[in-house]
Formats: C-alpha cells, structure tokens, sequence
C-alpha cells in the first residue's frame, strides 16, 4: 500500500488523488471496526466517505472535456514491469457515467443500511469493498486488472447474500451467484491470457490494435461474451439472478440490480464489439436468438410469479437483453440507447427492490396475494410505486422510455421481425406492472392501516430515487 501511494503522490492527477480517496477510505473504516468504535462513529463517517466519493467524481465530471475522443486523465502505476503488466487507469464518457452510477446508488444504500441495521459496519464496509472494485474496474485500461476487479466483486457480493440473506435458500443462491460467475471467468481468463502471449501485453489501447486472424477473432470473441452474458444475464446463464434477488437482502438485490448487471453491458460494450468486430459479425445471429428467448422467457416468467422480488427479476432479465439488442445492433441510434437505458434501469429497478423492501419490513412476506388496498394506509408508497412503476413499463415521457425508442429505431433499420419480437417486452410488460399494481395498492384493505407509511429515511431515500431520476429523464429528453 505503501508503495501505491507513493506512485500516486508521484502522479499527482485528479485520477489518482480519487484512487486514494477511495481506497484509503475503506482502510479508514476498517480501522474504525477493528478499533470497536461505536456504530454511531463508523455509520457518521461511512455517510461522510460516500458523499466525498461522489463530491470527487463530480469534479471529474466537471473536469472531463466530452470534445476529445478516448481516455482522459490517465494514470500509469508500474507494477510488474518485468512483465509488462501497469496497473493503468482512465475515463472515457462511457466509464464515467457508470461511475456515477456507481457512487449515487452507493451514497442510498449507505442511507439504508443505516434506517434497517442495527449494527451496520459489517453491511458498510462490504458495500464500499464493492463500491472500489465497480469504479476500478470502470476506470481500468488494463484487461488484467479489469479481470482481477471484475472476479473481486464476487466475494463481498457473496458474503451479502449468504450471511445476511433473508431465508433459508440464501447459501443455494449464493453459490448460483458464485459458481455462474466463476463458470464465466474461465472463459474470460482463457482470452486475456491467449491477448498477452500474443500482444506481449495486456493493455486495452494496445491488444485493440493488433491483427488477429478470423479463426481467433471467433474464439476470443466466444471467450469475452460467455462471462458477460452470464453477468447480463442472458439465456441459458440466467438461473442464478432470480435466485440471488429472492435471498438477498434489499440492499444486496438494489446493487444487483442497479450495478452490477452494468458491468455485462458494460464488458459488451468496452471489449466484445470493438475488440471482435469480426466475431460479432459472425455470431449476431446467435446473439439476437438468445436475446429474444431471454426477453419472451423473462416477461412471460414474471406475469405468473407471485414474488414481488421474482417479478422484479425477471423484469430486470428482460430489460438487460434488450439493452443487449441495441448494444449487437449495429446501429449509433441504437448503441446510445442502449446506454440510456442502463443508466435509467438502474435507477428504476433500485428503487422498486427499496419499494419491496418496506412492504417486507413491515409484513414480512413479499407475497402479491397477501397485499390488497396499500393506498388506503399507505399513500406515500403507492405514490412512489407508482412512479416507479410507471419508468420500469417505459411508460411515455420516462427515461426508460427514451431508451428503449432510440433501441427500437435502431433496430428498425436491422431487422423488422427482430423489432416486432423485441417490442413484445413493452406489451408484456405493461401487463404485469399494471396487474401488480393494481393488485396491490386498490382493492379492500387487509390490516394495511395497522402498519405506518414510510418514514423519513424511506421518505428521503425514495424521493432523492425520484428526483434524480427525473433530472435524468429531462437530460434526455432535452
């Protein structure tokens, strides 16, 4: 650690004051847990860290010139020299608007843990372990440390699950997780490393620039698309995200949901296409087959489950695919889309798992059946929900609906019977958000008026949701 900060003070960019920021901050709180600091003073100081996360990268963002093409504030760490291995950082538009995902969902969770958890460093510093490897591996040009941040975020997203899950199957879904995950990594492992004997380095600029033969191209292609379709996810690899969401805590499903499904459209995006054009050439047949069965599979999936977090699940499934129809479409219009929609999603899917977080809190039960008349004693929630709702079925003058057209218009111009069976998401999807809704918030009460509206933390946490996505959605639309 040492030896880093050295290399950071001798780099004295904002890139690398950021890099500090974050990863001396964990240590900070760690030294806060060892040393049995009251859960006042590390929750105080935890809030504290995540806003100077998100103070730092507004910097960035307000330092970031979105007129030059390629990495910006770049960072060269030498690690392995003898080996031609730098840990290198940079940020393009892509990355950066991830990071800023990133430390927003974070600064609510934080919110949240400390309304729902009584001792809460433990939930703190798991969340902020994920919070590094996300923005590092957002931020790495390196495909060996972008592997490395990419497998890292495995094992605290695993903890989350498999300790502090809410039922008996929470040790089944975390091995789903895990083992899904780790059945991807493989592959991933297989191309970095077939990059580096070849490249004699593992640096993004450089392997994108090397001539590969079509026989190559279409393996490593295979290699860089498994793991990401696994993180997406897309049929056949999608068993383990319904499972994870059910057992997780609400804090775990809301960074499942609104971070870490990013990093396969974000994989897609960053190495499959510009990397492998002519394995995405080949194979976007194949491609387009799975995105579809996953989108009929998932919507259908979702209209019979009587799981709120299930419905949310497969929600999520299907809009992750057809995020993957824009990103293999080919088309600008559509690509832009694509990137819209991620960040829209994940605002909406998050603030729909905190929604089935205050029904479970106070019900305990996530059963549809169980709810009827919410609006009768609960009319903040089904406000929200309904909001919610609303952006997740991309209703019109939504962000999410901004995405999903400009996906749509692309597609347009590649293949009309792919549009007609990718428009089914939005049909479907109407269906089982209205059934859901209306199933849930009208209808006779049942004991709802013994159980409290949201309080403050839950009032603020959903409202702040609200707003920003609202200042996405006029950014967009404008």
């Amino acid at each position: 650690m040492g030896n880093l900060s050295l290399k950071m003070f001798e780099n004295p960019t904002l890139l690398g004051w950021f890099i500090w920021s974050v990863g001396y901050g964990i240590v900070f709180l760690f030294y806060l847990w060892i040393c049995a600091f009251s859960q006042r003073v590390c929750t105080i100081f935890a809030l504290f860290y995540s806003f100077i996360v998100f103070w730092y990268l507004l910097i960035i963002w307000i330092n970031f010139d979105i007129n030059v093409y390629g990495y910006q504030l770049g960072l060269v760490i030498p690690w392995f020299g003898k080996y031609n291995l730098n840990f290198s950082l940079g940020i393009d538009g892509l990355s950066l608007s991830f990071m800023l995902l990133t430390s927003f969902i974070m600064i609510l969770c934080v919110f949240l843990v400390i309304c729902t958890k009584k001792k809460p460093i433990n939930y703190l510093l798991h969340l902020f372990l994920i919070q590094l490897f996300l923005l590092a591996s957002f931020m790495t040009t390196n495909l060996f440390f972008f592997f490395i941040f990419f497998e890292s975020v495995l094992i605290p997203m695993f903890l989350i699950i498999g300790v502090w899950g809410s039922r008996d199957r929470k040790m089944n879904a975390a091995y789903y997780f895990f083992l899904y995950t780790l059945f991807g990594s493989f592959f991933l492992m297989f191309g970095i490393l077939y990059l580096y004997v070849i490249g004699s380095s593992t640096e993004y600029v450089v392997l994108s620039n090397i001539n590969l033969t079509e026989l190559e191209q279409k393996i490593l292609w295979i290699c860089f698309f498994v793991p990401f379709a696994v993180k997406v996810p897309m049929f056949p690899f999608h068993i383990w995200l319904p499972e994870a969401h059910v057992e997780a805590p609400t804090i775990g499903s809301v960074v499942l949901a609104s971070l870490l499904l990013k990093l396969g459209g974000y994989g897609f995006l960053r190495f499959t296409l510009p990397m492998f054009y002519v394995g995405t050439n080949y194979f976007f047949h194949v491609v387009y087959l799975l995105a579809i069965i996953s989108i009929i599979y998932a919507s259908l999936t979702a209209i019979r489950q009587n799981d709120l977090k299930k419905v949310i699940a497969y929600s999520s499934v299907a809009h992750m695919n057809l995020i993957v129809l824009g990103i293999f479409s080919g088309n600008s219009v559509a690509v832009q889309g694509s990137i819209y929609l991620m960040l829209a999603h994940g605002f909406t899917s998050g603030a729909l798992f905190c929604c089935v977080g205050v029904l479970y809190d106070r019900f305990s039960t996530r059963t549809i059946s169980h709810f009827s008349g919410l609006v009768q004693g609960m009319p903040l929630f089904s406000i929200f929900f309904f909001i919610f709702t609303l952006a997740n079925m991309g209703f019109p003058g939504t962000a999410n609906f901004v995405g999903e057209l400009m996906i749509f218009i692309g597609l347009s111009d590649k293949n009309l019977f792919i549009l007609m069976l990718a428009a089914t998401s939005v049909v479907f999807g109407a269906i089982y958000s209205i059934w859901i809704y209306n199933r849930i918030v009208f209808g006779t009460a049942r004991q709802v008026l013994t159980h409290s509206d949201l309080n403050r933390y839950e009032f603020v946490v959903l409202g702040i949701f609200a707003l920003c996505y609202s200042y996405l959605d006029y950014c967009l639309i404008r």
